[in-house]
């Protein structure tokens, strides 16, 4: 059997637990630079407040309804996060952290249990351990078990949210109650598509002949219909494989018009990829840089452009990584522009370990071992102590955080303290 554990409303409730006086409250967390609601509360749902609703035009609605409103405090959520999936892991060891606030178990030998029972005492050792709020499903399959935990959510007064499909008569109940569009895997696009064919339920899905769901939805399409139907044919990744890219782009608090300032910014944010590149034991072989004007500003002048710089030789080197971004950069900028925003993503990404030579380029030796000597700096002394000379070194760039609650678990100055 498989178990997905979902944190619920996991940044409202992460907020919610150093300040219980927030409990029954509406809560919005905001993306990064305050943009826009990544997060809600039950009750700042119920009032329309949707998902990646930009903060400026619901600031009179957070007032109206007396919306408790916050930036993102990823340090916290990480922290809190880590806690919850360690005592999954106490468990049982077959776990995949999905996400933040998701992860998969299997439970192997379990037949005898209640699995209901159990999936309650773990909630209620989470709660009082963590103070976060979990809704568990269980099931034979992990799409199946997707479907159990929508369920524990969406009839929690019934279910106190644990809900177990263990047979045949539950698993097509559920599959009849579950619309097509909210199928795991199942996107926009294809949903569209099948109830373009009268398919509305995931139920009417089970039902497609195999070879019609392949050709029209892949040998992807093929396996999430076994899942539904009961066979285990998804199992747990709990060694994520490496990441095919890895981006680093920001907003900006405020617009940024000089060459110079948008330069430091791509330079930052082409070392933030180089060391993701290094955790991950990878090099790169591209990398696109763009830039974005605010489209939100009326009246001013908009542009956006992107450009892909290939490498001559696969690298994670911060030092090779930036000065082939900022080239980017000076192909695609233009005077007299207000740009709101920039990202650097590293493509075409190799094992560091099995890169080619290039008979006519390569990058300086020293590079390696110099990459070393900063990541163990940076992790003995903190992120910052040393930069390269095209990022402003009086400068730690801050994100806009103007609602940003403490960092209670992961900085001294900042646990809680009580009067």
């Amino acid at each position: 059997m498989f178990a997905l554990v979902d944190c619920n409303n996991f940044y409202a409730s992460c907020e919610r637990v150093f300040n219980p006086k927030l409990i029954g409250k509406p809560i919005a967390i905001l993306s990064n630079n305050d943009g826009c609601v990544i997060s809600r509360s039950n009750e700042a749902k119920s009032l329309g407040i949707p998902m990646g609703a930009p903060a400026f035009k619901y600031d009179s609605v957070f007032k109206k309804h007396n919306v408790h409103v916050f930036s993102s405090n990823f340090p916290l959520y990480g922290d809190m996060s880590s806690r919850v999936m360690s005592i999954l892991s106490s468990y049982t060891p077959n776990i995949e952290i999905y996400s933040i606030d998701e992860a998969f178990l299997e439970f192997r030998g379990f037949d005898n249990y209640d699995l209901e029972e159990y999936g309650k005492e773990m909630q209620n050792k989470i709660l009082k351990w963590t103070g976060i709020p979990v809704s568990i499903g269980f099931a034979p399959t992990k799409a199946l078990a997707k479907v159990a935990n929508r369920i524990s959510k969406k009839f929690d007064k019934k279910t106190k949210g644990v809900y177990a499909i263990e047979s045949k008569e539950k698993r097509e109940k559920a599959l009849k109650w579950l619309k097509i569009e909210d199928v795991w895997g199942i996107g926009f696009k294809h949903s569209e598509r099948l109830k373009s064919y009268n398919i509305n339920r995931a139920y009417d899905f089970i039902k497609l002949p195999d070879k019609w769901v392949r050709n029209q939805m892949s040998v992807v399409g093929l396996r999430l219909k076994k899942e539904l139907e009961g066979q285990s044919v998804l199992s747990l990744e709990e060694h994520r494989s490496p990441k095919k890219a890895i981006a680093t782009t920001r907003s900006f608090e405020k617009n940024l018009t000089k060459f110079e300032d948008l330069k430091e910014r791509v330079s930052t944010f082409s070392i933030l990829c180089s060391e993701k590149l290094r955790i991950q034991k990878s090099s790169c072989n591209s990398i696109y840089v763009f830039v974005k004007s605010n489209k939100h500003q009326k009246g001013k002048l908009q542009y956006r452009n992107g450009t892909v710089i290939t490498l001559p030789f696969a690298s994670n080197s911060n030092i090779t990584i930036s000065k082939y971004a900022v080239e980017g950069l000076k192909k695609i900028y233009k005077k007299n522009i207000e740009y709101k925003k920039a990202g650097v993503i590293v493509m075409g990404l190799i094992p560091t370990n099995s890169s080619q030579l290039n008979l006519f380029e390569k990058e300086n030796p020293r590079y390696k071992s110099l990459m070393k000597t900063l990541d163990f700096i940076a992790k003995k002394e903190g992120a910052n102590k040393i930069r390269l000379a095209s990022q402003d070194l009086k400068r730690i760039w801050k994100m806009k955080q103007t609602r940003l609650t403490k960092r209670y678990t992961t900085e001294l100055n900042e646990i809680i303290s009580l009067k």
